[in-house]
């Protein structure tokens, strides 16, 4: 790994420092609640965790983020509240003991995470585009008589609750990125240290600024293809700044070796082509990379145009988050038809 370190000390895991939440820790036994677990990267869960949202206004229920699966930050601790303003401000651990729950599989175990409760009931089904549904919840249908839902998926799943969004007048007529771009700033706002951060990044720089993001370990953007892009959007817009995003030392190096005026936040990368997400361990400081993952997101949503796949849900919520008009995206992969598919498939499973 590669290491660009700003000598600052460790931050201890807090939730994050603005205005407190709406919420109590200590929900009323009334209360109807549906906790959104994750799985995978930050993206991942973002638009996955805004079909949960959804999910549970439609059902009278409210929201509960977990996100205390061991991402960035040790198994337990939810990384959530960390990040964002969280409007609800309930711990999750206080269901945990929980028995009225759906599906009933997390009765008593609402401590434990997806990964734990597939390897458990599903052992050979951890790479099932399905196996969510075993998980949640039901996205159609009548909701669990149950007082604690669980809702998790891999990925968004806003498609296959297209019927009941047509019934609620809350969501009836508008377009499912409307929607998730709504939820996005409801619910994924970042804590103060997040927002001074891309402030500062983008402080007296001209416009436009060109955003690109380049995932690199384990799953790779064509560098070339990136290349081609960018130097066609930067001959039309030759004072323009560059925004790069990447996970990976490789890709940094390539890009900022071909092109000028490169910018980019002070972080940890990979060389070894190990998701940063994952190796936790070897970070010398996990809540500030994790924040600096978040930096990342929302300097691409700043930024005025955006090279990217499509691919990558990391980058889709930076567009969403950005109200980023398709005319101003170029995603390398849109002629993919393997990737196409699989987006399309994905999101009606």
């Amino acid at each position: 790994m590669l290491i660009v370190s700003d000598a600052r000390r460790p931050m201890l895991p807090r939730a994050a420092n603005d205005a407190g939440p709406a919420g109590t820790p200590h929900p009323a036994e009334s209360m109807r609640a549906l906790l959104i677990k994750a799985k995978g990267g930050l993206g991942n869960r973002m638009l996955a965790g805004v079909t949960g949202v959804i999910l549970a206004q439609l059902a009278g229920r409210t929201p509960v983020i977990d996100w205390r699966d061991g991402l960035y930050v040790p198994q337990g601790t939810n990384l959530y509240p960390l990040l964002f303003r969280d409007p609800t401000g309930i711990d999750p651990a206080c269901f945990d003991a929980a028995t009225s729950v759906a599906p009933d599989l997390w009765s008593g175990r609402l401590a434990e995470q997806p990964v734990r409760i597939i390897a458990r009931h599903f052992p050979n089904r951890h790479s099932s585009p399905f196996i969510y549904r075993r998980l949640s919840v039901p996205l159609t249908g009548r909701d669990p008589a149950a007082r604690v839902g669980v809702f998790w998926s891999y990925l968004p799943k806003l498609a296959r609750l297209r019927r009941r969004l047509r019934a609620d007048r809350r969501f009836d007529g508008r377009h499912l990125d409307a929607i998730t771009q709504d939820m996005l700033h409801r619910f994924f706002t970042p804590n103060d240290r997040v927002r001074q951060s891309i402030a500062d990044l983008f402080a007296d720089r001209p416009r436009p600024i060109i955003g690109v993001h380049i995932r690199f370990t384990d799953r790779k953007v064509p560098l070339a293809k990136i290349e081609r892009a960018l130097s066609r959007l930067r001959a039309r817009f030759p004072d323009s700044d560059i925004f790069l995003a990447t996970d990976s030392a490789e890709a940094q190096a390539y890009i900022t070796d071909r092109f000028a005026r490169v910018f980019t936040t002070t972080k940890q990368l990979a060389e070894d082509g190990q998701a940063l997400h994952y190796a936790g361990t070897q970070m010398h400081d996990p809540v500030r990379e994790a924040e600096n993952a978040v930096i990342d997101m929302f300097a691409l949503a700043a930024c005025d145009w955006l090279i990217h796949s499509r691919h990558s849900t990391f980058s889709v919520a930076a567009s969403l988050i950005g109200a980023i008009p398709a005319a101003r995206q170029i995603d390398v992969d849109r002629f993919n038809a393997k990737v196409v598919v699989k987006r399309w498939f994905q999101a009606i499973a």
